[in-house]
């Protein structure tokens, strides 16, 4: 509970914008990584469309760095399971870069709960290419 209220703390200091979210009707893991972003104190906008493929590429997402969904916030593209704390992070740093990226759907990562978790990196991505934001460690 503290960590939900220290977000939302952070988001209302950093002035966050909504966040708009492209998913499919049917894709489980989005709803449940929106109600992550949720509960730190974003309020989302979600449009359902057949595939992500156009919001992606709108974006300046390469499809190597796709996942389920494409957010939009404060000018910055979050691609796939990120976890609400980089988001924070790079609303509150506002490095030079299209956004932030996880790749695939791994297992652990928000919204993707599960038995275990795999080792995955968020990545920054730039007009160079991505380079990696945070680290997170698997537990198989």
């Amino acid at each position: 509970m503290i960590r939900f209220a220290a977000a939302i703390l952070t988001v209302s200091l950093l002035g966050a914008a909504d966040m708009t979210v492209y998913k499919t009707p049917t894709c489980g893991c989005c709803g449940k990584w929106i109600e992550h972003v949720r509960a730190a104190g974003i309020k989302v906008k979600v449009l359902e469309v057949p595939s992500t493929a156009q919001a992606r590429a709108n974006a300046g997402i390469k499809e190597k760095y796709g996942s389920c969904h494409t957010g939009l916030i404060n000018g910055y593209a979050i691609e796939g399971h990120v976890p609400v704390a980089d988001i924070l992070r790079l609303l509150k740093e506002k490095p030079k870069a299209k956004g932030l990226a996880v790749p695939g759907m791994p297992m652990g990562s928000p919204g993707m709960e599960g038995p275990y978790k795999d080792a995955y990196s968020v990545l920054l991505l730039t007009e160079d290419g991505s380079t990696v934001f945070q680290k997170y460690a698997g537990s198989r």
